[in-house]
């Protein structure tokens, strides 16, 4: 079969691959589209050692099961494969499963024509969904788990918050998006590419400033800030934002460590949050969310061909492509 390989830093190749081999309770999956993540960008780049070329990544995606009772089926998949039986997974908080494994990063991953993964991390979708929205299941439950726990921990409903998105990227635009969904007015976007702020500003009704040239909202005037860079950068510039009593949701992990304001942070009594990925339940609901249309025409996405991909990662890393998200079509 055809896959895209990460085989170097820097380097993506188009290139036939063994079929992957079925073992244990997994199911064969035929790859409609699959997108790129900006942790795919940070593995191509070099940057994170859990990724070890030569690896297909790759794992928002959405596809057809080939084999067993349910063959022809459209699905979606969970990327995270969990154990299930651990404290965690029957809390239903399965996102910090302590024996997880990930498809694109410990398995090959759905940058190919096909792919294998564990049947119970498999999420059903509506057979009439279109792959474009189907594919968005991933990057749209992470900014929904984000949203949420940010919402338990606002004093006041989010709908009366102001809120300002660091990073005008798939997750960006996709809180964006479901901010207003979700009836809040006032959204600011900081995005560094003038691509990617037209588009943000076309899609969306934040205000949208290039956080290099253009100033930023005054110092302690937001009262949610969610950052989805985690850019030692972008850390100040939330804790530098946030109100007194506000709360800052770290989604992005582009920088593993950095110093924050633990000044601000204690004096103000602010609310940091870590937001790792998803549950499977907010996989379901993002399904849903996407299915009735909540995140809109989705006209900012970018469809290419699987054998482009190469070109596509260039591009993304260059800065030359104006799509949040790009898509890769086998």
């Amino acid at each position: 079969m055809k896959a895209l390989v990460y085989t170097a830093p820097n380097e993506v190749t188009y290139r036939d691959e063994p079929e992957p081999a079925l073992s244990g309770d997994d199911v064969l999956i035929c790859i409609d589209a699959v997108g790129i993540c900006g942790s795919d960008m940070h593995a191509y780049h070099g940057h994170d050692p859990r990724r070890v070329p030569p690896l297909i990544l790759g794992h928002e995606l959405v596809g057809r099961i080939l084999d067993g009772p349910t063959t022809g089926r459209r699905v979606t998949v969970n990327p995270l494969i969990t154990c299930g039986t651990c404290e965690y997974c029957r809390q239903g908080r399965d996102n910090l499963c302590a024996n997880r494994t990930m498809i694109g990063m410990t398995r090959a991953g759905g940058f190919a024509e096909r792919m294998t993964t564990a049947a119970r991390s498999v999420i059903d979708i509506p057979q009439d969904m279109s792959a474009r929205a189907a594919v968005l299941t991933e990057p749209a439950a992470t900014a929904l788990h984000a949203i949420d726990r940010a919402t338990r921990a606002l004093v006041r409903p989010l709908p009366e918050c102001n809120v300002l998105v660091l990073g005008g990227g798939a997750i960006g635009i996709l809180a964006a998006l479901l901010l207003m969904r979700y009836g809040v007015r006032d959204i600011t976007v900081a995005e560094r590419n003038v691509l990617r702020r037209r588009a943000v500003a076309a899609e969306t009704n934040a205000r949208v400033y290039d956080p290099v040239t253009d100033s930023a909202p005054a110092d302690s005037s937001v009262d949610l800030v969610l950052d989805a860079v985690g850019a030692a950068s972008t850390r100040t510039a939330a804790l530098r934002a946030v109100k007194p009593g506000g709360v800052v949701v770290h989604v992005g992990l582009q920088d593993w460590a950095s110093e924050i304001d633990m000044r601000k942070l204690t004096l103000a009594e602010i609310t940091l949050i870590g937001t790792y990925t998803y549950s499977t339940a907010d996989l379901r609901a993002a399904v849903r969310a996407l299915h009735e249309g909540a995140f809109g025409n989705l006209g900012w996405v970018e469809e290419r061909p699987l054998a482009e991909g190469a070109a596509a990662f260039r591009d993304l890393h260059e800065g030359r492509c104006a799509a949040a998200k790009i898509v890769l079509r086998p």
